[in-house]
């Protein structure tokens, strides 16, 4: 074990206090979604499957390596830890990575998504996205199949993002949204932008 107890402490009660925050959003329904923050270059701390995250304690919280087993506890990781380690793998600046089950975000994944994608374009507040400076570009939302298959959900999105280095989260149909960024604060504030242009997306569907 390479990184530090204290380091893994301080991560568990920051993982804890997003889950209860988010969970107070409606966006952690039963036991849903699951939430992780980079330890070092080759362990992460990520939620404990099966927890409710409106009661999320440190004691939830459990460390595992990028191939995602278990790390000096004996708790079984969430089912989809492997989507978690795969973007910390990819890139060293991600530092955390949220993944919630909010109404907007299902909703979106089944209605909003035909060619498999949701392009978020002309919004303001496409500016809350790192790398996104200006208004005037698109932003494109991916939708991915659901599967229990986590080895090719892996698969189909590394394949996605080897060739879109801009994205900043994905959808899996009927599920929730992925969203991720170099700490904790800009994983949240993606998410926080992501759920307002969705919800937008819903609201203009219904004008038309």
């Amino acid at each position: 074990m390479s990184f530090s107890p204290a380091r893994f402490a301080e991560c568990a009660e920051w993982i804890a206090a997003i889950g209860r925050e988010l969970s107070a959003q409606g966006w952690t329904p039963a036991t849903s979604s699951n939430f992780s923050m980079r330890l070092d270059d080759s362990h992460a701390a990520i939620t404990i499957s099966g927890r409710d995250k409106g009661r999320l304690n440190s004691s939830d919280v459990m460390a595992v390596d990028w191939r995602g087993r278990a790390v000096g506890m004996d708790a079984k990781p969430s089912a989809e830890t492997l989507l978690h380690t795969q973007l910390y793998q990819r890139d060293p600046a991600i530092g955390a990575v949220l993944h919630t089950h909010s109404l907007v975000q299902t909703l979106s994944s089944k209605v909003l998504a035909p060619e498999g994608k949701i392009m978020l374009e002309g919004y303001e507040l496409l500016k809350a996205f790192a790398g996104y400076t200006t208004h005037l570009c698109a932003l494109e939302l991916p939708v991915f199949a659901n599967t229990q298959d986590m080895p090719t959900l892996v698969d189909q999105v590394e394949r996605y993002l080897a060739v879109t280095p801009r994205c900043r989260g994905y959808l899996i149909e009927g599920h929730g949204i992925y969203s991720w960024g170099r700490d904790l604060a800009e994983a949240k504030r993606h998410l926080d932008a992501f759920e307002f242009l969705l919800t937008c997306e819903l609201e203009l569907r219904k004008l038309r």
